[in-house]
């Protein structure tokens, strides 16, 4: 059976699609995910493995709900959880029950500890100011690893070089959304400026507080709010704890931690040094009065 429409086709047909969802290219671009619209689909997890032709993964039995890719890795750039609560929210009429579904991805941090620890300079910031990794010129150290306080980023098992959510530049830099975002059916994940998307954010959880939602709230949607990272370009809206989505309560980049990790290292140094001169003084001091003694 012949093809409909030719690569080239089928390609031009998806730029003039997603052309109208990517307005204000020169300004700072990311994700805001409403858990709250999330149905659990995983169309952005299958948008995102085809169009960056990610190997498959996630066919194990993992006894995690109906969540079969557990985690976000080299090879999973996109994450949809299942999390099954004993606790209704408080808009259901009536059951003790309540599915919550996210989809998770890498936060492109204000203060990136990955894009910081590199030591090759694979890891850069874009014009759009996401944190995008070089392929190329990426040693698979694993520092980056280490250093991101959402354990996003990964390494390949095959190549040991470190790969995670590149916010589909190659698309961004054609005027295309990403695709994640371009497929979700229920706009849970919102694509655009960033300011845009944080005052739409704070509407949003406005409506949510009116119609009796009051738990509701955004996660790492400025600097105000999570220092640690200085604000996150991949933000959210939650209804629980953080950790009952796996991320952390206070995220914060490694760099924060290093001014007074050396102040406490310079300060323990004084304190030895102090102490082994005290103890020459006084080693000399008990030398010098056996002397005496001996000559008396």
């Amino acid at each position: 059976m012949e093809a409909l429409l030719s690569p080239a086709d089928a390609v031009s047909l998806e730029k003039r699609a997603a052309a109208s969802d990517t307005d204000n290219r020169g300004r700072r671009k990311g994700f805001f995910t409403d858990t709250t619209l999330c149905i659990g689909c995983k169309a952005c997890e299958v948008a995102c493995k085809q169009w960056n032709q990610l190997p498959d993964d996630g066919f194990l039995f993992t006894a995690m709900s109906y969540d079969n890719t557990v985690a976000l890795g080299a090879a999973t750039w996109r994450h949809v959880a299942f999390i099954e609560r004993p606790v209704a929210l408080s808009t259901q009429d009536a059951g003790a029950f309540s599915w919550l579904f996210s989809s998770d991805v890498c936060k492109h941090c204000a203060r990136a500890g990955c894009l910081d620890s590199c030591p090759t300079g694979a890891i850069v910031r874009t014009e759009f100011d996401s944190v995008y990794v070089q392929p190329d010129i990426c040693n698979g150290c694993g520092y980056c690893v280490v250093n991101c306080p959402f354990g996003v980023i990964d390494r390949d098992e095959d190549d040991g070089r470190a790969w995670k959510c590149t916010l589909c530049y190659d698309r961004l830099r054609e005027d295309m959304a990403p695709a994640c975002a371009k497929a979700c059916p229920t706009d849970s994940i919102k694509f655009g400026d960033l300011e845009e998307l944080r005052e739409t954010a704070r509407q949003r959880v406005e409506t949510l507080h009116e119609t009796g939602m009051q738990e509701a709230y955004l996660y790492g949607a400025d600097a105000a709010s999570q220092p640690g990272t200085e604000g996150l370009n991949a933000f959210f809206l939650l209804v629980d704890k953080p950790e009952v989505y796996n991320l952390p309560p206070e995220p914060v980049a490694p760099w924060k931690r290093a001014k007074p990790v050396w102040a406490s290292f310079a300060m323990a140094a004084m304190g030895l040094m102090t102490l082994a001169i005290g103890s020459a003084f006084a080693a000399h001091g008990r030398t010098g009065f056996s002397l005496s003694t001996a000559r008396r």
